[in-house]
């Protein structure tokens, strides 16, 4: 039975290009598993590969089919943005091991749908004002720049990622992301080291 590795972090902590580059391992042999948002797209981004870019309706008709596992919603500045993740037929886990991002409330609810032994959460780490510089730099090469939003998304990454919810997720290793290629390693090792097995329970501890 294969795996579902839920990649997590907060924002700007480098979790979507550790993604890519895992992703890339043919020794992990990871198939990966493409959220859906109603959040505009951002430059550089396409449909299909960070997220599925919907609508309300979209996500309103996906629902109606029963197909949404879990939801959650975001105020901004710009209006209300829904981020999800749908079972659109993607996963088999009797084929292959998958790989995600997401959130820890994500996480628990991916966890209650396929099983616990299915789900292994990961969390990368990063200190707080390196990923404010990150997320700066990253909405300057923005078209419209939204420094509201990326503020707003700062903040909330407190509640989201707050100690009670990373434990609930079940966090077993936490991988700081000070030096990329080494974050990488650890963390394919890491996954290396776990296919095959069937429980995923133990400890949380610091990876650095």
């Amino acid at each position: 039975m294969g795996k579902i590795y839920c990649l997590m972090g907060k924002s700007a902590s480098g979790k979507d290009t550790i993604f890519r580059e895992l992703l890339k391992r043919d020794e992990l042999g990871l198939k990966k598993i493409v959220p859906y948002t109603t959040r505009p797209v951002r430059a550089g981004e396409k449909s299909g590969e960070q997220y599925y870019f919907t609508d309300e309706e979209g996500l309103k008709r996906l629902e109606a089919e029963g197909r949404v596992i879990e939801k959650r919603f975001y105020k901004t500045v710009h209006g209300i943005w829904y981020y999800f993740t749908v079972d659109d037929d993607n996963v088999d886990l009797e084929s292959a091991d998958h790989l995600l991002i997401g959130t820890p409330a994500a996480c628990i609810a991916l966890r209650d749908f396929y099983g616990e032994e299915a789900v292994l959460p990961i969390y990368i780490e990063l200190d707080d004002g390196e990923r404010l510089k990150r997320a700066l730099s990253r909405e300057l090469r923005q078209k419209q720049p939204k420094y509201a939003e990326m503020c707003r998304r700062y903040l909330a990454d407190e509640e989201d990622f707050s100690e009670e919810n990373l434990m609930k997720a079940g966090i077993e290793k936490r991988f700081y992301n000070d030096d990329l290629d080494v974050c990488i390693e650890r963390i394919a090792e890491y996954i290396h080291g776990y296919k095959g097995k069937s429980d995923n329970s133990g400890s949380a501890t610091h990876t650095r």
